[in-house]
């Protein structure tokens, strides 16, 4: 059983750019096309080389984490380079976001679950 807010994903290494954010009161109230740009930004990522995957959630106070995961760092660069990405990135730190922190890491291992419970045999 698999489930589509989980990104599947090849064995490591690959990296994973993490961005957490807090939304501005403000932007939460009025959408201001933020909805609209997130959507953008995932179609866009989903078509860069390199890019492997999704995961994001924000809770009701504006707290939310994204992790996209990509191959290799030049892969990232080229994606922070890319003109409608700089365009979002801008937007979010003028009106979007009150607070935001970016991190990339490399994964190594990688694995998930529930694990197994005891089998039974017909």
């Amino acid at each position: 059983m698999s489930d589509a807010a989980f990104a599947v994903l090849p064995e490591p290494p690959y990296y994973a750019v993490i961005f957490s954010s807090r939304r501005a009161a403000a932007a939460r109230d009025a959408d201001d096309g933020y909805a609209e740009m997130a959507d953008r930004m995932v179609a866009l990522a989903a078509a860069q080389p390199g890019f492997l995957g999704i995961e994001s959630t924000r809770d009701a106070e504006g707290f939310g984490i994204t992790v996209s995961y990509w191959r290799s760092l030049g892969d990232i660069a080229a994606w922070k380079a890319h003109a409608e990405h700089r365009v979002a990135r801008e937007r979010g730190r003028t009106g979007w976001y009150v607070h935001y922190e970016l991190r990339i890491a490399r994964v190594e291992r990688a694995y998930g679950g529930p694990p197994q419970g005891p089998q039974t045999r017909a």
